[in-house]
């Protein structure tokens, strides 16, 4: 080793002595009193408390109108007393009735959503807080008869005061009082039951030890059904009242839970690791699912299905059931230290689940859904302005919803298989399950992850992790083909960014050379910003080259248009699903296509495309560009053929699913009033059209459809009301009418009233309704909304769930078009300089087809 070397190592040693000592000084100093829970806060509580658990009683009343009183106790060891400690309450000081600590009364102290307990009242070592408290209402979603928990990522707060971070975690020992006829689901079993008259108690055993986001129960008026799942009982609760859903759903909804298990038990070498399942399907719940040990919530239109469900359906709840089944391991056991990791757990539980529907419905099928879930959902955030990485900084929990969306849920898991496929299937595993078995009941980084997969390959991670993992944005490919004597030459490919500094893209991903008799592929490591095609000199000239054949490579790649001729006879489903995603990504960019010209090509595939999920991928995008990227007077001239064309090729579909798929796009494209008389028969007569399989719900959604594209029919939505017999189903269909009203007077009232947050609780309806109410045959008089939803949108945050600020702003501007719409959403950004930048970010992510279609629209 020379001098310089030598040097070199004192000084990084020096370095990362300063750096130790300066973080120790930080997580020791006293933080800020500060609205939410700062990174500050949390490291310096992290220091300092230990060996946590929480003891809460609700009395919950029938009546969601009247306060639920509770009782808490948290007990915790201290390490030091230099400070006030905050505990963590956002909810009004007059909530808390009486607090003693440490067995003593004391007043309340209350500022800035935190409790703070001053050092006289504490001691170095075993402490204990009391609280007489009604909880707040936020996220405890009450309804007439029954509520559920939901506190991701820091309600729980909301509800009872704890100390709300994902790196303290707890025992709760939990008790309920509710009424006699109600049912109940938590984290854990059911130690005690006392009947008392018009209510019953119930005391539950101590949970294993959770994150906070992670506590949770349900009860109410809930159907019941226990099964035992590999050796351990399993309980189910549920308010579906249609008994074809019930009979079809109930015993596929344990198996496939089952299944799941089982695969990742096996795959992880860890057991089950947590004391209970259990599962709750919740109507109209905010997510797909929230992944709570023993008390899994569901939506439960995404778990009951009946005989009319697509393949495409019953594949999403397979794969809903896995990835809340995944999180078991990845999240729930090895959970992120800070919410900035929380891509984490998102990013195994979807790559665990797909992994499970490769094994349960064979590789063609997993390849294919992971390209049409994964890809064009990870492409519509990263090709946008407004593109953030997969792992993004965060320095206050009160805005770690605003860290969900696309990228972590569908960037990510492309990531994590470009990352499987670089170091290896086997090697990975390995590697997984010693970070699993280091972590298991604590809390990880990604960097200590990517400490230990180091330790299983000898590729460079950490560049690759600074490009795939800490960056946004996608590669742009593109390539020059020289022949010679009618022979391949040269045969180069080359990466840049969309946008953004330069940066590479390390990935693999076939290229196929296509022939009069036979396809070449050539496997493509594209390793650099220019890679030389060695493998394909000295071929004879092709036809064509298709780029991205096998579906994994991720960017925007080129389209050689003489394959557009054969793109909907190749045999390989894969295959013309990257090609439609590819055309269809290239038209956004003003590459190759226009969008009349692409509509035009994907038209002739509604009949040749027998696959049903490419089917619904085709439709989809014919969809997309027929309403937001083709003018109003352009329909209007191609809407009968376009119809014309949806029902001759439902008609010559063979497949009843096939036969559906179409169904529905006609229902999403049809203006004409012929088209209109038809709909309506179908939902006066409720008589399909032949082949085709309806259910109530889509009976519902046909009488949605004819409410807002007729001009004469104003009691459809009355008459579909009163076939409806589900409580939770008519509830929702009320609150949708207003928003579907011919009466644009009404339709300004149902808009005004969601300005009020108590308005927009079902937030599943609200998103409904928004997209009605801003739907193109709506948006000259609905324009007028948009300057005030994007007013609303800080609040919305602020009040709602994690997902309900990007879906906000997706049903407002996700169809919008004209230059008026383009210009509300610039002067709100230019008014609005010093805006949240993550919110901001959200705002571009959305408007970014509204503003290519500035381009793209004549």
């Amino acid at each position: 080793m020379t001098l310089i070397k030598k040097r070199t190592v004192a000084v990084i040693i020096l370095f990362l002595t300063i750096s130790s000592t300066l973080m120790c000084n930080a997580q020791s100093t006293p933080p800020l009193v500060e609205p939410g829970v700062s990174l500050e806060l949390a490291r310096y509580r992290r220091a300092v408390i230990s060996n946590l658990q929480y003891t809460l009683d609700l009395n919950i009343p029938a009546s969601k109108d009247q306060d639920i009183d509770a009782s808490e106790s948290v007990e915790f060891t201290l390490k030091s007393v230099k400070a006030p400690l905050q505990l963590d309450f956002k909810q009004n000081a007059n909530k808390i009735h009486e607090i003693q600590v440490n067995n003593k009364n004391i007043p309340v102290d209350w500022q800035k959503e935190h409790l703070l307990i001053a050092q006289q009242y504490l001691r170095i070592g075993k402490n204990k807080i009391s609280l007489q408290f009604a909880t707040g209402d936020q996220s405890l979603n009450r309804n007439d008869d029954y509520l559920y928990a939901l506190f991701v990522p820091d309600r729980a707060r909301t509800v009872f005061a704890c100390f709300d971070q994902p790196d303290l975690k707890a025992n709760f020992v939990l008790s309920l009082n509710v009424p006699a006829d109600w049912k109940v689901l938590a984290n854990a079993g059911i130690a005690d039951t006392v009947n008392q008259g018009q209510k019953t108690k119930y005391q539950f055993n101590k949970s294993d030890k959770l994150s906070t986001y992670l506590f949770s129960f349900a009860a109410g008026r809930f159907s019941s059904v226990k099964q035992m799942i590999n050796n351990k009982p399993a309980e189910f609760l549920y308010r579906e009242t249609d008994t074809a859903k019930i009979k079809l759903s109930v015993d596929s909804i344990f198996t496939a839970h089952r299944d799941a298990i089982s695969f990742l038990q096996q795959w992880t070498g860890i057991p089950f690791p947590f004391q209970k399942i259990g599962f709750v399907a919740i109507p109209d719940f905010q997510f797909g699912g929230m992944e709570h040990p023993g008390e899994v919530q569901y939506k439960a239109s995404g778990v009951f299905l009946d005989n009319g469900a697509t393949k495409d359906m019953i594949i999403a709840r397979s794969n809903l059931l896995s990835h809340e089944t995944a999180h078991m391991w990845f999240g729930d056991m090895v959970t992120m230290e800070w919410f900035n990791d929380v891509w984490m757990k998102e990013v195994f539980a979807n790559f665990m689940a797909d992994k499970i529907t490769e094994k349960m419905m064979g590789s063609e099928t997993f390849s294919l859904k992971f390209l049409q879930d994964h890809y064009p959902a990870a492409y519509s955030i990263d090709r946008t302005q407004g593109a953030n990485p997969i792992r993004q900084d965060l320095d206050n929990l009160k805005d770690a919803g605003s860290l969900y969306g696309n990228i972590i849920y569908h960037k990510a898991p492309i990531m994590m298989r470009q990352l499987e496929l670089l170091m290896g299937k086997e090697e990975f595993k390995q590697g997984i399950r010693a970070y699993l078995k280091k972590y298991a009941y604590g809390n990880a980084t990604w960097n200590d992850l990517i400490a230990i997969l180091s330790k299983h390959t000898t590729a460079d991670l950490y560049s690759w992790n600074k490009v795939w993992v800490n960056q946004p944005g996608r590669p742009v490919f593109d390539y020059d083909i020289n022949y010679k004597a009618g022979r391949i030459n040269k045969f180069t490919i080359r990466q840049t960014p969309e946008f953004g500094p330069m940066r590479i893209w390390p990935q693999t991903f076939n290229v196929t050379l296509a022939y009069k008799t036979f396809q070449k592929n050539i496997t493509v490591d594209m390793n650099s910003a220019v890679i030389d095609i060695k493998q394909a000199s000295g071929l004879d000239k092709p036809l064509y080259v298709i780029f991205n054949t096998n579906g994994i490579g991720y960017g925007l790649f080129p389209v050689d248009k003489s394959s557009i001729v054969s793109l909907f006879i190749y045999k390989d489903a894969i295959e013309r699903a990257s090609l439609y995603i590819t055309a269809y990504e290239n038209m956004l960019g003003g590459r190759y296509f226009k969008p009349g010209e692409l509509l035009a090509i994907f038209e002739k595939g509604l009949i040749s495309e027998k696959d049903e999920t490419n089917l619904r991928l085709l439709s989809g995008y014919i969809s997309n560009i027929y309403w937001e990227f083709i003018t109003p007077a352009v329909r209007k001239q191609v809407v009968a053929e376009l119809e014309t064309n949806l029902w001759s090729a439902m008609q010559q579909q063979q497949k009843a699913n096939n036969k559906k798929v179409l169904f529905k796009s006609y229902q999403d494209i049809y203006t004409s009033a012929a088209a209109g008389n038809t709909i309506y028969t179908i939902w006066k007569q409720q008589k399909p059209p032949a082949g085709v399989k309806l259910t109530e719900d889509d009976f519902t959604s046909l009488a949605l459809t004819i409410a807002l594209k007729s001009d004469t029919e104003t009691n459809v939505l009355k008459q579909q009301e009163d076939r409806i017999n589900n409580i939770d189903r008519k509830k929702r269909l009320e609150f949708l009418m207003p928003a579907l009203s011919l009466n644009e007077q009404e339709r300004d009232r149902f808009f005004a009233s969601l300005q009020d947050h108590k308005n927009r609780q079902k937030e599943a309806w609200v998103t409904t309704a928004m997209v009605y109410l801003h739907h193109p045959l709506r948006q000259k008089i609905s324009e007028k909304y948009l300057a005030k939803s994007l007013d609303m949108l800080e609040e919305i945050q602020k009040t709602g769930d994690i997902f309900f600020p990007q879906s906000w702003l997706q049903t407002i501007l996700g169809y919008y078009q004209d230059k008026q719409a383009a210009a509300i959403v610039n002067e709100f950004l230019n008014s609005h300089k010093s805006y949240n930048p993550k919110l901001k970010a959200k705002i571009l992510q959305s408007e970014d087809n509204l503003f290519r279609a500035q381009k793209l629209v004549p």
